[in-house]
């Protein structure tokens, strides 16, 4: 009679109790089997007593009732006589089976692996596919994006005057002579305007602009063999208080950028500028807005958009533009240790440059109405200082007399909480809306003196002409005097009416200082030449007709209004 399945083998180790195992068999043990191993004392109640006090673990109590339990069967059953199988032969045995079950889970190991690598490798390949497909779209988009810009963009080359740097004329004022430059720009009108910046064109005697054919193929032969065309271009206007100019080309049917929303601007957007860096043309580099409003001082009335996008001397000008190839700002200037790009690039945001256009087109200079205020940022210290109400916004510095501000009752030191309703909270929200209305135009202002809330409606008024606005009028080739080393311009009725403070509606103003001069004479920017040895220099060509004359080593004493005084400048022609 068999006892079952199962039988206890024991194998002998180190400590000679060894490892109990309970052997799983394919067939029945025979009894005389079991016997034997215990007759042999393989296992006995001492035995399994000494094995208990030894491993006390639940996991030993177990096998030990395992083994209780096959004894007891083991005696309950009647001896069968038979031939039985050595315990070593059925330790071999297990071994062999346990071989043939760690081998058949050996492959099913191995296959999932296999299966799994494969699956990831598919997955990792599928995921590459699929990154690469996306980058290729990323550059059609931006290959796009490029040839719908550039022909839109263009080359500017000026000759004429510009400052120059002569340290034996010392401090007497500005030194200027002859230079070339080379900067960007972009078209903003179909008809022939063309944006670029104010220092780009200053001095210039002669202007052309480079333009670009519209190629929509942009092969290494096709770049190779595109077609320019060198046209002149004329100066609409300029303000060198933004730093714009407006140029016009008479070349009809050209491709134009539109002007973005500055409202919809956000940090981090992508923008790609456009330029001829060091005479590059057909330039663009890749980047971000790192601000949408940056004040390099917060006094100044100019905000700029600041991009790390790389921009270096002459990109000054060029479009800054977005994804949907809308102009963002101009580029205008960098900060730099090096000179180069250092990722501090900064451009004049569209929405200046919207107003600056509509007006530098139309009048050939900035209309720019005030109201006869100066406006600063309110700092901790001059807060304190001055015990005002808040520590943010902006204060009235100064209140001009007889202005318009003063009638209305506006006073040095009132802070300035709103202009027509909205928050007036920084020194360039206040400059540009003052920019976009007319004059005649009234605005309303709130204001904070003390605890006390005000309001005051005043009229905009026109600015009076400074005198860069009229030393910006000297033609380099038609104002030089070369004698006296300065460019000039000659007042008329219109000029005098823009100089009430002139004693004589007659004379010659200094624009600048010229590089070459022949004599050393102590003039400096904005003297008006009155009279030449007691003669009155009514026009240019009087005064070019009086030096000339004068033979070498003459005296020479002039007559000059410099700051609102008369006073004699006096020196030897060499």
């Amino acid at each position: 009679m068999s006892i079952g399945p199962y039988v206890l083998v024991r194998i002998l180790g180190d400590r000679g109790m060894g490892q109990v195992w309970l052997a799983e068999q394919t067939a029945p043990v025979k009894r005389s089997v079991a016997l034997k191993l215990i007759k042999g004392g393989l296992y006995d109640s001492a035995m399994i007593q000494r094995f208990e006090s030894e491993r006390p673990s639940p996991a030993a109590k177990r096998q030990n009732d395992w083994i209780r339990c096959t004894l007891r069967a083991l005696s309950e059953h009647p001896f069968i006589d038979c031939e039985f199988e050595e315990p070593e032969r059925m330790v071999e045995s297990q071994a062999m089976f346990l071989n043939g079950w760690y081998r058949r889970v050996r492959r099913i190991l191995f296959a999932t692996a296999a299966l799994l690598c494969l699956c990831l490798s598919s997955g990792r390949a599928q995921a590459q596919g699929r990154s690469t497909e996306e980058l290729r779209k990323l550059d059609q988009s931006m290959g796009e994006l490029i040839r719908k810009v550039s022909s839109s963009v263009v080359q500017i080359l000026v000759s004429g005057y510009g400052q120059v740097e002569e340290n034996e004329h010392g401090n007497a004022g500005v030194v200027i002579g002859r230079q070339r430059a080379i900067g960007s720009g972009f078209i903003i009108d179909s008809s022939g305007y063309i944006i670029t910046n104010a220092h780009v064109v200053k001095g210039a005697q002669r202007v052309q602009v480079v333009l670009s054919s519209a190629n929509s193929d942009d092969s290494v032969d096709a770049v190779l063999s595109a077609k320019t065309s060198l046209v002149p271009a004329r100066i609409v206007g300029v303000t060198s208080e933004i730093d714009l100019a407006v140029l016009k080309v008479d070349v009809e049917g050209l491709r134009a950028l539109k002007l973005a929303s500055y409202r919809n601007l956000h940090q981090g957007e992508s923008v790609f500028a456009f330029g001829s860096p060091e005479g590059l043309r057909n330039t663009v580099t890749h980047g971000i807005i790192s601000a949408v409003a940056r004040q390099t001082d917060p006094d100044s009335t100019m905000v700029y958009i600041q991009t790390d996008a790389p921009i270096n001397p002459g990109n000054s000008g060029g479009p800054l533009v977005n994804v949907d190839g809308e102009v963002v700002g101009v580029d205008t200037f960098i900060l730099s240790q090096s000179g180069g790009n250092e990722g501090l690039g900064f451009a004049i945001p569209c929405s200046v440059v919207n107003i600056a256009y509509q007006q530098l087109r139309k009048f050939g200079h900035l209309h720019r109405p005030e109201i006869g205020i100066s406006v600063q940022t309110i700092t901790q210290p001059l807060a304190d200082g001055l015990k005002l109400p808040r520590n943010f916004g902006v204060v009235i510095s100064d209140v001009l007399p007889g202005g318009p501000s003063e009638a209305a009752g506006v006073r040095i030191g009132d802070v300035l909480l709103a202009i027509d309703g909205k928050a007036a909270g920084s020194v360039p929200y206040v400059a540009f809306h003052l920019m976009s209305r007319e004059s005649g135009d009234r605005v309303h202002l709130d204001v904070l003196r003390g605890a006390l809330r005000l309001g005051f409606d005043v009229a905009l008024m026109e600015p009076p002409k400074d005198m860069d606005q009229i030393t910006a009028l000297a033609d380099p080739a038609k104002s030089l005097v070369p004698t006296l080393g300065i460019l000039v311009v000659e007042i008329d009725k219109r000029i005098a009416a823009m100089l009430p403070e002139l004693r004589d509606t007659f004379g010659i103003i200094v624009a600048a200082r010229a590089a070459g001069a022949t004599a050393e004479v102590p003039l400096t920017t904005g003297d008006v030449i009155r009279t030449l040895n007691g003669e009155p220099m009514t026009t240019l060509e009087r005064l070019r007709n009086a030096l000339k004359n004068l033979p070498p080593g003459a005296a020479v004493v002039l007559q000059i209004q410099r700051d609102q005084k008369l006073m004699f400048v006096a020196f030897t022609l060499d």
